[in-house]
């Protein structure tokens, strides 16, 4: 009999031969290369050196992605490192039920929540589609409603002093200026369902 780890590895390798393109490609193939124009990988494929974790889900990586494994409850995977202005670009894949988002600017590294950060959200299912999929949640809704479950999804976020923007497959989904948190730690979160990560790349000014 597999192992819970294992099963779930193996779930996602078929996960991600079935949302392959005509090409062998993956949804959302379209990153800036690393190490030009300034961008940067947060994540190495194969540990997770420069992050640490927050709450009770067992991240793992496989296959050059890092996905959440359910734990007694929530988790996060957070940077070592805080930032204050960067460009944030990442690929992610989650199940139509997941509950998961890209928390920016944390306040503190063990307290990851969406009062104490922006809280770029990824939920399709959220039962107050207000701050669904695609808003920052308590600040602003997404200019349309995105269905990210079963494939793969880029995120494009920028935060460059007050203005805060971001795009979701090619789509802009807001663009605000607010004054609240200025820099921090950026958090993966795992709140329910199967949610993975694959090329996270930052740049900063």
């Amino acid at each position: 009999m597999l192992k819970p780890h294992t099963a779930w590895l193996a779930l996602f390798c078929a996960l991600s031969a079935c949302s392959s393109g005509p090409d062998g490609t993956h949804d959302g193939d379209n990153a800036a290369p690393v190490g030009t124009e300034g961008w940067q990988s947060l994540f190495d494929g194969s540990t997770l050196d420069g992050w640490h974790t927050v709450g009770e889900a067992d991240w793992q990586t496989v296959d050059n992605t890092v996905q959440a494994v359910v734990g007694d409850s929530s988790g996060f995977l957070v940077t070592d490192a805080d930032y204050g202005d960067f460009d944030l670009s990442l690929e992610f894949w989650v199940s139509d039920e997941a509950n998961s988002g890209v928390f920016i600017r944390c306040m503190d590294h063990q307290e990851i929540g969406a009062d104490s950060c922006y809280e770029v959200n990824i939920f399709d299912t959220r039962p107050d589609p207000t701050y669904g999929t695609g808003a920052i949640v308590n600040f602003v809704p997404p200019a349309e409603t995105v269905s990210t479950g079963g494939k793969w999804n880029r995120y494009e976020i920028s935060a460059r002093g007050d203005r805060l923007s971001a795009r979701l497959n090619d789509i802009d989904m807001f663009d605000i200026e607010d004054s609240t948190y200025k820099s921090g730690p950026i958090a993966l979160q795992y709140g329910s369902g199967t949610v993975i990560f694959r090329d996270i790349q930052i740049r900063t000014p």
